[in-house]
């Protein structure tokens, strides 16, 4: 079973690749969704969380206050290192959860890790392959803006906060360029899904030469 590490910077249009890998076969595990899970009410996630953080950080309902909980960490490190201590584990164990299930279902699957902070988080080699999804930092820019209303400045502060472009680039064994028109994008996406069936039928194989799919 190939596990296949999906990342890209905000606004690169990752989301959208991992779902046209789903629409086309492909097991996604999406890292954000587990990452809600592992803090999700009644979790032994949340329970750390409240531990560490107060009740401040504890919603009405019982259930986390992201917003809350980002206003403590955002400008610390020493407490987000504190959070994702907490986190991170719980996400491994769910991770590890769904691909022993995805295994036990279909042995020779194709699995796609759709993981944000690749670069920042996780081991590359622990993939058969690393796909980065692409785009140019000023086109994110007016993505962020146009679709999801952030004004330019708090956009360049986010895509500022996570990993660069080139140390994303540097884990890349496939760039998946989004600079382009959707249908570009797509078919860059199908070229790779064949690029991943055919690996799978000869048999794991790792190249270290990054390849541009345009």
């Amino acid at each position: 079973m190939d596990v296949i590490g999906l990342t890209g910077g905000i606004a690169a249009g990752k989301s959208a690749v991992a779902a046209q890998l789903a629409s086309l076969g492909a097991h996604v595990i999406d890292a954000d969704l587990l990452a809600r899970e592992a803090v999700a009410s009644g979790s032994v996630g949340l329970k750390g969380v409240h531990q560490r953080f107060g009740s401040d950080v504890i919603g009405p309902d019982g259930g986390l206050d992201r917003a809350a909980l980002g206003a403590l960490v955002f400008s610390d490190p020493a407490a987000l290192a504190d959070l994702n201590a907490i986190v991170h584990p719980e996400v491994r164990r769910l991770y590890d959860e769904r691909l022993s299930q995805i295994a036990r279902s279909d042995a020779a699957a194709i699995v796609v890790y759709d993981v944000p902070l690749l670069a920042e988080a996780r081991n590359a080699g622990e993939f058969s392959l690393v796909v980065v999804v692409h785009a140019p930092v000023e086109q994110r820019i007016e993505r962020l803006v146009a679709l999801r209303g952030m004004s330019p400045e708090s956009a360049r502060e986010r895509i500022a906060a996570q990993a660069t472009d080139e140390q994303r680039l540097a884990l890349a064994d496939v760039v998946v360029d989004t600079s382009g028109s959707l249908e570009q994008t797509a078919e860059q996406v199908t070229a790779l899904w064949h690029r991943l069936r055919a690996k799978g039928e000869t048999g794991p194989h790792h190249t270290s030469d990054p390849g541009l799919l345009s």
